[in-house]
């Protein structure tokens, strides 16, 4: 019985190790896609550089100006002194597209025989640029392939335009405006009567967001919430003495990140925001109203009196904390 024990355990070692052989071994993917293949342009074609590219079709002209004089266009290799990113390096080689042009002067650009962009999908639009800037000096799009963006269909070229002039960056300015094209239900919120300063240009979304991808959710920036929005509003960081509680570590609890009908960016009015938690402050001795489900509540601010809300180092006269500045 110990014996046909050891075989079974020693077969089952064999079996494990024959998979374990297996995982390591190098193979090819199936099937590949059709865009896959396209990634790497025309097998056919070769590669002629930008001066026979730009130089055979004259329309290109404000297009090579602006590429030039763009982040993309200004690198130059040190050891050949040749363009690190080219026409080719998106379009793939151009042997075929200018090929016989010049000839007569009906020849056209053969544009058909370059890398369809438009008709790629959008993870495969993304590729294009990952070629490069996943082994550049951009650690953000670590995050990219398995960020919100990209899961959604969005692609680096539905934000950014390399051949509307040499600045290939979204300004701040622009971002707004960007971001506000999908997310509709956002530009609607920082028109609201408080809201942060977006619309204003003081900042902007990328401020609190990372688009390329983040760790945590909503895109954020920092590791959580509160180390987001003290970014900006430090004097509000702590640690306190006498902390509130239900703000430490969720701003969300109390202020909406956009925009508010209520100052500064509540979720709802006071006294009411701070009676969802602290109902032992209905007062019975409160005036009476006509409204019998209003009775026994104050009517003045909260923070009239605890106005260090976010928390204190200062104890009240009855020594414990209640956010009561002095």
């Amino acid at each position: 019985m110990k014996l046909n024990l050891t075989l079974i355990s020693f077969l089952l070692f064999l079996v494990a190790c024959a998979d374990l052989q297996q995982l390591r071994n190098d193979n090819q993917i199936y099937p590949i896609r059709e865009y896959e293949q396209m990634i790497v342009g025309r097998l056919d074609a070769n590669y002629v550089g930008d001066e026979n590219c730009l130089g055979k079709c004259h329309k290109h002209e404000q297009i090579r100006s602006d590429f030039q004089r763009s982040v993309h266009g200004e690198q130059i290799a040190s050891d050949t002194g040749l363009p690190l990113v080219n026409c080719e390096s998106c379009h793939g080689p151009g042997s075929l597209a200018i090929e016989g042009i010049g000839q007569t002067e009906k020849d056209k650009c053969k544009f058909e025989t370059l890398l369809q962009l438009e008709q790629l999908p959008s993870q495969a639009q993304s590729l294009i640029c990952l070629k490069c800037h996943s082994a550049a000096s951009t650690p953000v799009l670590t995050y990219w392939n398995a960020s919100t963006h990209a899961n959604n269909d969005v692609s680096c070229f539905d934000c950014h335009e390399l051949h509307v002039g040499p600045q290939q960056k979204v300004s701040r300015k622009e971002m707004d405006e960007l971001c506000f094209k999908c997310h509709s239900d956002v530009r609607a919120a920082f028109n609201q009567f408080s809201h942060h300063p977006i619309i204003e240009n003081k900042i902007s979304c990328i401020d609190c967001h990372e688009t390329h991808g983040s760790p945590q959710d909503h895109l954020l920036r920092g590791t959580t919430l509160k180390e987001t929005c003290t970014r900006c509003h430090m004097e509000f960081q702590g640690p306190f003495v006498f902390e509130h509680a239900d703000v430490t570590e969720d701003c969300a609890n109390c202020h909406v990140p956009h925009g508010s009908p209520n100052r500064p960016l509540l979720r709802s009015s006071q006294p009411f925001l701070c009676l969802q938690c602290h109902t032992a402050h209905l007062s019975p001795i409160a005036p009476s109203v006509s409204n019998e489900n209003m009775k026994g509540v104050f009517y003045s601010r909260c923070t009239d009196c605890h106005s260090s809300i976010h928390g204190t180092d200062i104890p009240s006269a009855r020594g414990r904390g209640t956010f009561i500045s002095r």
